[in-house]
């Protein structure tokens, strides 16, 4: 649906992303991470046909950015970090007025419009100007503007900035919604909001992508080691005994009941350890794998790259 490739921007003799490439599946919400200056906002706009590429090319759905821009930008809805609205204009006025100048046909804009107005929860607000809103609502109403012309791609640059947690709760709910039905590429700094939102990840620094996977398989691919989080109902001491007892651990943790236990990457252990501990008699309560999480993954990468080009 998406594809980037070999992107490269230069802002005169400085460089903001060099040859970068990436997909982005039909119906997948992909998210686009990276430090502040990485290039986020630089690919997001060359996607969207803001500005060209010094080299390299975007195709979405089938059409160059380069070739035909104005085929791309049909079949795109932006929302930028900071969107600029009309503020003295009512919100059904302002939507009606962004698909007018997206050549929608009447028919096509009144049905969007009520679409539009529904998935967004603007019924409450459609008569009152965009300055009255809050910002959770102003967000809803950008959101409002980008699909009113019902894009199969979405590019979403920060779309939960400066919002409260149930109004970030809401906006993430309502783009969740949107999986399978649209491709979205979502930008933003919340890492939280990435695992819980996004199929895929692409993580950018100093403009070149250094990480692309799920969420799942980025922590699996730079932990040194897996950890078990267990809860054992019996004598913490005896339940040490049996971890001494287990090749591949490397170190345990305790707290009453609830153990951590680090064990080395490539030795899968789970079945033997619960085994024994069950045969030990004792009551295993529970037992999950933990991973590194997205934001450790995005840390270690981020603190890496810097070392590298210190």
């Amino acid at each position: 649906m998406i594809k980037i490739d070999g992107v490269t921007k230069m802002y005169g003799q400085a460089l903001a992303v060099k040859n970068i490439s990436f997909e982005v599946e039909r119906g997948e919400i992909l998210g686009f991470l990276g430090p502040n200056g990485a290039g986020k906002t630089t690919t997001m706009r060359i996607i969207t046909g803001y500005f060209p590429p010094t080299d390299g090319n975007v195709i979405v759905d089938g059409y160059s950015v380069l070739e035909q821009p104005i085929e791309v930008k049909k079949r795109i809805g932006y929302v930028p970090e900071n969107p600029s609205m009309y503020k003295d204009m009512k919100v059904l006025e302002y939507i009606k007025f962004i698909g007018a100048i997206k050549g929608l046909k009447r028919s096509d804009l009144k049905r969007n419009l009520e679409s539009v107005v529904e998935k967004c929860s603007l019924e409450d607000v459609a008569n009152k100007r965009i300055g009255e809103l809050s910002k959770g609502y102003r967000q809803r109403v950008a959101l409002g503007q980008a699909l009113i012309n019902d894009p199969p791609v979405l590019i979403l640059d920060e779309p939960t900035s400066g919002l409260d947690p149930k109004q970030i709760f809401e906006i993430r709910q309502l783009i969740k919604s949107m999986a399978g039905e649209r491709t979205i590429i979502l930008s933003t700094h919340i890492l939280p909001e990435v695992s819980m939102t996004c199929d895929k990840v692409v993580i950018i620094n100093e403009g070149r992508i250094v990480a692309e996977d799920t969420t799942e398989n980025l922590g699996r691919s730079f932990a040194q080691s897996y950890q078990l989080e267990m809860t054992i109902d019996g004598n913490p001491e005896d339940v040490m005994e049996i971890f001494s007892q287990i090749p591949g651990i490397l170190r345990v943790d305790n707290d009453r009941n609830t153990y951590v236990v680090d064990i080395e990457k490539d030795k899968d252990i789970r079945a033997e350890l619960s085994r024994k501990i069950v045969e030990s008699g004792f009551g295993l309560l529970e037992f999950k794998s933990r991973m590194l999480s997205l934001e450790e993954v995005f840390l270690k990468l981020v603190t890496e790259e810097e070392g590298v080009n210190a």
